[in-house]
């Protein structure tokens, strides 16, 4: 069976929370699978049902159709990194890889290869407890390639990262899924992920909320918003409001339409005497997207200012 990640039904509770509920979904090979929540959603749950580190209280976890805890050769079939610091401060860096590489059959040439990936071959005789959070992130991702799988799974991974870091890791996530690999990523922010992640899972309170393409998300979001800019603003939101439009200012100048075509708001604006410079169908961010499906899912909601 091909390398996939399949989620069936899966529940998990901790006395009265509910992590997970009912969550099912599948992670396929060619592609970055974004994985994306509020806090709190139940990502870290889900990653560590999938590895056999939590069982769940309800339906299965599946890599290549077959739980985890029976896989032969784990570390050659799944690589994983869900915590950069489970790391002992006092173990150099390449001395860490060594002994997994031992420990599982793996050559000393692999561990050399993979840190040369990650870019920590001048710090690779350094120990861990001297690196930073970004630096002990790639020390993880080589840990998860040691044995080439074809299933990479990271919870996290950008935290810590500088901009070069950053954009380093989206272009080698590509790469991964590039190569026929399944690559699974989760993430609270949805900006990590643009222009990485082909598909989105996205989940709120445990439950999926959404099960989709990046295209087809960016898509649903822009379909009914119009940006249109004038110097007229507070008399043309009167105009479109009074025609049964959702009118909301962004500046100035400029507001957001739903509900009338560009080509009615442009009628309505011309037939009061009212001129724009601009009148276009608003292409929403994949944040932007993002937080308008998961605002009813998020465990805190930050208060605006003035709010007790």
């Amino acid at each position: 069976m091909a390398a996939t990640i399949e989620a069936r039904g899966l529940r998990k509770h901790y006395g009265r929370t509910v992590a997970v509920d009912d969550l099912s979904f599948t992670a396929k090979p060619g592609e970055v699978t974004g994985f994306v929540g509020p806090n709190g959603a139940g990502k870290s749950t889900t990653m560590r049902m999938i590895l056999g580190l939590d069982a769940p209280d309800a339906g299965s976890a599946l890599v290549g159709g077959q739980p985890y805890r029976t896989l032969r050769n784990p570390l050659c079939e799944v690589g994983a990194l869900l915590d950069a610091s489970a790391i002992h401060p006092g173990r150099r860096a390449r001395d860490h890889l060594l002994w997994m590489a031992h420990y599982n059959g793996l050559s000393k040439g692999r561990v050399d290869e993979v840190i040369d990936q990650v870019g920590l071959a001048s710090a690779a005789r350094r120990r861990a407890g001297g690196y930073s959070l970004g630096m002990r992130q790639r020390l993880g991702i080589a840990a998860a390639l040691l044995g080439d799988p074809p299933v990479l799974m990271f919870d996290e991974p950008v935290n810590g990262l500088d901009p070069e870091g950053i954009k380093w890791i989206r272009g080698f996530l590509r790469s991964l899924a590039a190569q026929g690999r399944t690559v699974f990523v989760s993430s609270h922010l949805m900006g990590e992920l643009e222009g990485t992640a082909d598909h989105l899972i996205v989940v709120g309170r445990g439950r999926l909320i959404a099960d989709t393409t990046v295209r087809d998300l960016l898509a649903s979001a822009s379909s009914d918003q119009i940006v249109l800019r004038t110097s007229k603003r507070s008399e043309a939101m009167t105009v479109l409001a009074n025609a049964g439009a959702t009118v909301a200012a962004t500046d100035l100048e400029t507001v957001t339409v739903r509900g009338l075509s560009a080509e009615r708001i442009a009628a309505l604006l011309s037939g009061g005497g009212l001129t724009f410079s601009e009148l276009a169908q608003h292409r929403a961010s994949l944040e932007e997207a993002y937080m308008e499906l998961t605002r009813d899912a998020v465990e805190f909601n930050t208060p605006t200012v003035g709010e007790a």
